[in-house]
């Protein structure tokens, strides 16, 4: 029987009576089985070939835009939020739907703090600072907004079941007074080129819910602390893996994951399993948007031959958004309305585009087979098991 860890913190008795944990500084001891070696493997070796995919993209930049969406759905939805994509897309190309704005709002922000990150990463290491200015960007105006939007918490805050107090939570992170020298130590790991990236960005991922530092949008943020290292460390070129998809089909492996580091000291079964996600969701992004250009060749081909261009180029825009209107077209392309209109017409006859919601003049149209790829449930296991 193996030796067993050292416990990866301890419980501190705070003056109110309650007890809360304080992580260890990372790394831990980490015991290399061949379980775990196969898996940094398979992981390594299809966050290379996605890497190397997207680079090969014939539109990258196009095709990063709904799967950044896709992202920010499936993330803010393991926080509560009922937006679909469908809806995300359909409102910025102009569309009304039913849903509470709040959702809708919570979305658009998690869009807007990848996007800041992203940009900010030029000019700024990942940082504390820039976590709070993510953070700040990410819960300003929606449900959060009371929870001091990019300021990391002065008061105690819990996880549990709705209605818990400090006394019965699940999980207590730790006091305000011992958060800031946690929070140091974290980002020095950060900073620490010792590490295999993605195990690094494993245990930081575990660290931060460990530390909690936000009074809301900790989720949120540590989800988005993963995409960011691996654009930093150039393990990606662009925001091209997401594990959202994986932990919301996922959840209770996950949080399960996570609570048997902090029970029994358990690192290489999160570690396993969050090098699994890291694997299938690389497999799936490939599989996803090789699957959407193949389509986007074949309508390329079908609209070819008219005497405008504009067809074509309404194709191209379809992997940003496969809803539009002839209004935003015209707008995009730099064409008068009729010209727009004549090439969502071709696209419609050509069945690449079918109208979705009524009106006479700012009629929103989808092509409904990109849709139903991006809408697709994650991949779960090896792409020769599927």
């Amino acid at each position: 029987m193996p030796p067993r860890h050292r416990p990866p913190g301890r419980r501190i008795r705070c003056p109110e009576g309650y007890s809360a944990f304080l992580p260890d500084p990372l790394p831990p001891e980490i015991r290399w089985s061949p379980g775990l070696v196969a898996a940094l493997s398979d992981a390594d070796r299809a966050v290379g070939r996605l890497a190397g995919e997207g680079g090969r993209l014939p539109n990258p930049h196009l095709l990063l835009r709904p799967f950044v969406r896709r992202e920010a759905v499936l993330s803010s939805r393991i926080e509560g939020a009922q937006a679909t994509l469908g809806e995300i897309l359909a409102v910025e190309a102009g569309a009304a739907v039913a849903r509470s704005p709040d959702d809708l709002r919570e979305v658009a922000n998690y869009v807007t703090a990848l996007e800041y990150g992203i940009r900010r990463l030029e000019t700024l290491p990942l940082s504390l600072r820039l976590l709070r200015e993510i953070h700040e960007r990410l819960m300003r105006g929606v449900r959060g907004d009371a929870a001091t939007p990019g300021q990391f918490r002065r008061s105690q805050n819990w996880i549990g079941p709705a209605g818990c107090t400090l006394s019965n939570a699940s999980y207590v992170p730790p006091p305000p007074h011992e958060m800031m020298e946690a929070l140091g130590r974290l980002e020095r790991f950060l900073h620490d080129r010792g590490q295999p990236p993605l195990v690094q960005a494993a245990l930081a991922h575990y660290q931060f819910e460990a530390i909690h530092p936000f009074l809301d949008g900790n989720g949120r943020v540590g989800r988005l602390l993963v995409t960011l290292f691996l654009v930093e460390r150039r393990v990606l070129p662009a925001p091209l893996l997401y594990l959202s998809a994986f932990f919301e089909a996922t959840r209770r492996d996950y949080y399960g994951r996570l609570r048997g580091i902090q029970d029994r000291s358990e690192w290489e079964p999160w570690l396993e399993y969050f090098l699994n996600g890291v694997a299938r969701q690389s497999e799936d992004a490939v599989a996803r948007a090789g699957r959407i250009n193949g389509l986007l060749d074949g309508w390329r081909k079908a609209v070819a031959g008219s005497a405008s261009r504009a067809p074509v180029l309404l194709v191209d825009l379809l992997a940003e958004n496969p809803y539009w209107t002839v209004k935003r077209a015209a707008e995009r392309l730099g064409v008068a309305w009729t010209t727009a209109q004549r090439a969502v017409g071709r696209l419609v006859d050509r069945e690449v585009l079918a109208q979705v919601s009524e009106g006479r003049r700012d009629r929103v149209y989808c092509a409904r087979a990109i849709m139903d790829i991006l809408d697709e449930p994650a991949r779960l296991r090896p792409a020769e098991e599927a």
